[in-house]
């Protein structure tokens, strides 16, 4: 275990010192563009005004024979767009750490464009040794390149392994930014028995209790509730941020949405977006509504210093009240910086 006075010293001579905190970004859509396709990587800089991160993906849904091409896409990406302009994250999904790809990722990305890259995200990481041995890899390379601030770890949790070892995951180093759920890869691995990415399933649902020969009402539970539970625990406990992953079927948009507002309420930043119609979804639901956001200001301005207690419309407020509001109003201010239409809403 890595003592605590030396935690956040660089890794390597020559690379940046870790964030102690998170830089403040807003990230309530990670929005995938596969960087082989010249087509949709043309549309780039047009959408890194509409999004708030662009991940280019190098790992599921690249065929073996175009990882190359995809990884050429993606510096070529990072060079024609100015990301830093429009306040847009730029991301890559790397290849798995078992895979033949993931050092040349690494070596070539990083000494491409290193300095514009935010974030790198892990795919099927199982235990902190995955985080140290790409952060001890990445500060080598920073160094070797001259890159002047540090690049992040994003893990992706898809493996039973993975969320057995989640806590140890979330504080394995000072890079880590977050944590996504990982659905598709996750249930193979625990071997249940749906071939559904995200979203829940008609046949996992509880009965009512019999009530003579009435029919019995039935409710359609969530598989993921569980796993989201604990990543976005480990994820808070840690000073990280938790996020939903894909869901999968872009013709239902009622339960995309139902998706990611769960996720939202459970402390979830943002979700992943596979297709252009569910970001404005993650838009509207990773945002608090303005009816939540006049409230909270209420609380706050009628408790400056957060302690004590207060009566607002008959309902007892107190200093876990107040931190609670302070969450919504924190992330308002945040999306309103980004957002007019709702800057304007807030009111702030």
């Amino acid at each position: 275990m890595k003592l605590p006075r030396r935690f956040f010293q660089p890794l390597a001579t020559g690379a940046p010192a870790p964030f102690r905190d998170l830089p403040v970004q807003l990230e309530r859509m990670i929005h995938f563009v596969p960087p082989h396709n010249d087509k949709v990587r043309a549309r780039v800089p047009e959408l890194a005004r509409t999004v708030d991160v662009v991940l280019g993906n190098l790992e599921d849904a690249v065929p073996a024979d175009q990882k190359e091409a995809a990884r050429k896409g993606f510096v070529a990406m990072a060079r024609d767009t100015d990301f830093a302009a429009s306040g847009t994250g730029l991301w890559t999904r790397i290849n798995a750490l078992n895979s033949p790809w993931i050092l040349d990722d690494l070596f070539e990305i990083v000494a491409e464009v290193g300095d514009k890259l935010d974030v790198v995200m892990v795919p099927k990481v199982e235990g902190p040794w995955d985080i140290h041995y790409i952060d001890q890899l990445l500060a080598q390379l920073e160094a070797r390149h001259g890159v002047a601030k540090p690049i992040l770890v994003h893990a992706i949790l898809e493996t039973a392994e993975g969320v057995a070892n989640v806590d140890a995951i979330a504080c394995a180093s000072p890079r880590m930014h977050g944590m996504s759920l990982g659905p598709a890869d996750l249930a193979a691995s625990r071997g249940m028995k749906t071939t559904r990415v995200g979203g829940g399933h008609p046949d996992y649902r509880v009965l009512s209790d019999p009530a003579g020969d009435a029919p019995r009402a039935a409710a359609q539970q969530d598989l993921w509730h569980y796993t989201i539970g604990r990543m976005v625990d480990a994820c808070m406990a840690s000073g990280i941020k938790a996020f939903y992953g894909p869901f999968g079927d872009f013709s239902d948009s009622d339960a995309c949405e139902a998706q990611f507002r769960n996720a939202f309420l459970m402390g979830c930043a943002g979700a992943w977006t596979l297709h252009p119609s569910q970001v404005a979804i993650a838009k509207r639901v990773f945002a608090p509504d303005p009816a939540e956001v006049a409230f909270a200001v209420r609380i706050v301005e009628a408790m400056p210093d957060g302690t004590g207690a207060v009566m607002l419309d008959g309902k007892m407020q107190d200093d876990a009240t107040w931190k609670q509001a302070k969450v919504i109003v924190d992330l308002a201010r945040l999306v309103a910086q980004k957002d007019p239409d709702l800057a304007k809403a807030y009111n702030l």
